[in-house]
């Protein structure tokens, strides 16, 4: 594997062509159609709280599993892996009483991202593969209120956020990611609670760390969950001086492609999109097929639309890209 500090091979990658991201990680996790006893090992046989949907948990208890996942993205042309690591914080954990399982749950998925990715380098000579820890924006919200009676309530304060966040961000680095990447934000002020964690991650290791942010546009809208706009999304976190900014979830690629032209033209950072399959019906399944899939994203590739130079963007294939013959150079 690369040293962990790796960013400027990174960036050198970029400046030359497109660099995909992994897929979904729960979706195809759901395949294996497990059971409470695949979240369990020894040390949980007894754990007294329900694991199963843990999926985070799978890094210790089945990760085999999850190295598969990653080795078979890599396969389809991802070079960029998120960890198994979405709500591997102790916000989320708690849901599981699981809490002091932080530290233990982002090192064992960051290793398990490495080890597919150093057997993918040793098959494909020249390839290189960047370890992205994932952190997503627990299930918590800063700026809004749980409670309609109370608007002024707030299930948890600014600092508490930031802690966990740190906590997590910590585990990754301090086990071997490449980079962060804050994934599906849904409220801003969670997201800047995260830049404030990796401000305070940078003071520790004296070297800044990498990061890519990722926001979700709920609907046609073009508005975040707690309420801005694409363009106030931007401006209130665009002093992070990310490596990309990101769109990702709620949308299809097709719904999703007005805001990432938007996007695209004020953002002064790589932009990056790893869009659904399309929208959900009404049983909230997927009805639109690889093939669709990989067609529409195509469409959205550098000098065929919106995204101004290749070095620019960041994607996110799924299996379709290599079912499907779809190049990505």
């Amino acid at each position: 594997m690369m040293e962990r500090n790796s960013s400027e091979c990174l960036l050198k990658k970029l400046d030359e062509e497109i660099v995909l991201l992994d897929g979904a990680m729960g979706t195809m996790i759901q395949q294996h159609k497990l059971e409470e006893k695949d979240f369990r090992n020894e040390a949980l046989a007894d754990h007294p709280n329900p694991l199963q949907g843990n999926n985070d948990l799978l890094s210790i208890t089945r990760p085999e599993i999850i190295e598969q996942i990653h080795t078979d993205y890599l396969e389809a042309g991802a070079r960029i892996l998120g960890t198994n690591t979405f709500n591997a914080n102790r916000i989320s954990q708690q849901d599981y009483s699981l809490e002091d399982y932080v530290e233990q749950l982002n090192r064992a998925s960051v290793d398990v991202a490495q080890k597919a990715a150093s057997r993918f380098e040793q098959d494909h000579p020249g390839e290189k593969v960047w370890i992205a820890g994932a952190i997503g924006p627990t299930n918590r919200t800063c700026s809004l209120s749980p409670d309609v009676q109370n608007p002024a309530y707030r299930a948890l304060e600014f600092d508490e956020i930031a802690e966990t966040y740190l906590e997590q961000a910590r585990a990754l680095m301090d086990a071997g990611a490449d980079l962060l990447m804050f994934e599906t934000t849904f409220d801003t002020l969670n997201l800047k609670a995260e830049i404030y964690a990796v401000e305070k991650l940078n003071d520790l290791y004296g070297r800044r760390t990498p990061v890519m942010l990722s926001v979700t546009i709920t609907d046609a809208s073009g508005r975040t969950l707690s309420g801005q706009t694409l363009e106030a999304f931007y401006l209130s976190v665009m002093h992070a001086r990310p490596l990309a900014v990101c769109i990702n979830c709620a949308l299809g690629a097709k719904e999703m492609r007005p805001f990432v032209e938007e996007l695209s033209r004020i953002c002064k950072f790589r932009v990056g999109v790893y869009p659904n399959a399309g929208l959900p019906n009404a049983m909230g399944e997927y009805d639109q097929s690889p093939g669709e899939f990989s067609g529409i994203t195509w469409k959205h590739r550098p000098n065929h639309c919106f995204v101004k130079e290749s070095k620019e963007f960041i994607s996110m294939p799924s299996t379709a890209w290599k079912r499907y013959g779809v190049s990505v150079n």
